[in-house]
């Protein structure tokens, strides 16, 4: 077993854990945050997307252990007491998911992307996605929702296209 102590969503959080687990696992099991999937478990579908000290990673392919001291941003942690973050109020005013399975992983990707590129082409938000995989859309409303978001945290006019 260790212990680890990792600051996710803005709170140091402490877990005890086998040596082999992932922060996937923790973060679902341990820390009772299970909105980041587990799909392929190997990397390739990007389910499971969280971002740790800024960068999106897939959290199937890194230990609770290498996250140790460091800060993990969850889906959870989007939204705040003033309601949803403006990614996921435009996912959901695009309509740009529909099973759900793979929105908390591209919405991280997505934040990510914005955090380090406010106002993002469509082909950068194209490369920002290209580890997450879904089987359910075209990924056409996403990117919408993505650049509308990114206008938003602008502090621009954003309005959905329908």
């Amino acid at each position: 077993m260790v212990t680890v102590t990792i600051n996710i969503n803005g709170e140091n959080r402490t877990a005890s854990v086998p040596a082999e687990t992932t922060l996937l696992r923790a973060l679902r099991d341990n820390f009772n945050l299970p909105g980041s999937k587990l799909g392929c478990d190997v990397g390739d579908c990007g389910a499971c997307t969280v971002i740790v000290d800024g960068k999106p990673i897939n959290s199937c392919l890194m230990l609770a252990a290498q996250a140790e001291g460091r800060t993990v941003l969850t889906i959870e942690g989007l939204a705040s007491s003033n309601g949803v973050h403006p990614l996921q109020r435009a996912f959901e005013d695009c309509a740009s998911l529909q099973c759900g399975f793979c929105g908390p992983g591209v919405i991280m990707s997505a934040k990510a992307l914005i955090d380090e590129v406010p106002d993002p082409s469509i082909p950068q938000i194209r490369d920002a996605l290209g580890g997450n995989l879904c089987r359910c859309t075209g990924y056409v409303k996403m990117i919408e929702a993505i650049r509308i978001a990114a206008r938003a945290m602008r502090g621009e006019t954003a309005e959905v296209n329908r």
